[in-house]
């Protein structure tokens, strides 16, 4: 009887060994985190693909998928319709789905300053130089930094011509410059050209915004505070690692897009090198990945003088820095 009483506890202890354990499993699953991308994979995405390669957000507690974006790609659209956790965003982009009534917020960016540029033939030495030069200005940019280039440097809407998506006419044209990102025009002017451009960085030259900002809404935030902390503290990570080494992470990202050549992946490292646009600014002192209120105080009221959005909106409204205060990952 009492050998039986002793393997009915036994077999009692067991199971609860077994569930205690199994509970523990399940408390450390890791957290699912589904990241879009606003474009194809490429070097400006190179600390996220990072984490990933070098399985930083594994070590975070994180299961993060990637998705890539691209022409028919509406990462806000499906951040909104919770297909996304994240994605990839910017400031002005979010002011605007704020004053529409759109429950975005951002809590963290990639880019201190804009990576747009304005690329031109040698000869200009600053940017008022191109003042009566053609410019080749997309019609996006009718709503981000065209107003502010025509504010602050007196250029004319005379001296604009449609950007195409092409340097050719820029080519062909010596007296003239394109918009373009700084880790990809220049190359392209480069490589096709056949000489070194002169390339303004608009975030160097005063232009405000943050870029390639981290997205999220607020039921997402509200239901994945601390998942999405620790994503922002892995990708800091993720970013540190692959500016010093970006070989896994640029395995991964030509995985994803086959097309991207290894010379332009390489030559975009550099360029964000050169240019600090991850670990410039606040971020030597704050850490990567850093946004400051009077940041996007700044990039509020660049919108409300050039009449880009309505004053109405409270400037707090689109972003917090909750997250990203937590999170100190020095370059």
């Amino acid at each position: 009887m009492r050998s039986t009483r002793r393997s009915f506890n036994l077999s009692l202890l067991a199971a609860a060994l077994a569930l205690g354990a199994a509970g523990q499993a399940q408390a450390q699953a890791p957290a699912r985190i589904v990241f879009g991308s606003n474009w194809y994979a490429q070097a400006e995405h190179g600390g996220f693909y990072q984490a990933v390669a070098e399985g930083i957000y594994k070590k975070h507690g994180l299961d993060v998928t990637i998705k890539m974006g691209g022409p028919q790609v509406n990462v806000l659209q499906l951040l909104l319709a919770g297909q996304y956790d994240l994605a990839m965003g910017d400031d002005l982009q979010t002011y605007k789905g704020v004053e529409q009534g759109l429950p975005l917020v951002t809590i963290a960016t990639t880019f201190q300053q804009s990576p747009t540029v304005l690329v031109s033939h040698p000869g200009p030495k600053t940017l008022a130089d191109l003042k009566g030069k053609t410019l080749f200005i997309g019609q996006a940019s009718e709503t981000t930094f065209w107003p502010w280039l025509k504010t602050k440097y007196g250029f004319t809407e005379a001296q604009k011509k449609p950007y195409t998506f092409s340097v050719q006419p820029f080519l062909v044209d010596k007296n003239s410059a394109t918009q373009g990102y700084l880790a990809s025009e220049p190359y392209t002017v480069q490589t096709q050209g056949g000489f070194t451009p002169t390339v303004f960085l608009l975030g160097a030259e005063g232009y405000p915004p943050y870029a390639q900002t981290l997205v999220t809404t607020k039921a997402a935030l509200a239901a994945k505070q601390d998942a999405l902390r620790r994503f922002v503290l892995a990708s800091a990570e993720g970013w540190k690692s692959y500016l010093k080494n970006p070989a896994p992470g640029n395995a991964l990202i030509r995985k994803d897009n086959p097309q991207m050549a290894q010379a332009l992946l390489d030559y975009g490292v550099k360029a964000l090198r050169d240019a600090q646009v991850v670990d410039g600014g606040d971020a030597r002192t704050r850490g990567l990945l850093t946004m400051t209120d009077a940041r996007w105080k700044q990039t509020y009221d660049f919108m409300v003088q050039e009449k880009l959005l309505d004053p109405k909106v409270d400037y707090k409204a689109a972003f917090t820095t909750e997250i990203v205060d937590q999170v100190k990952v020095l370059p």
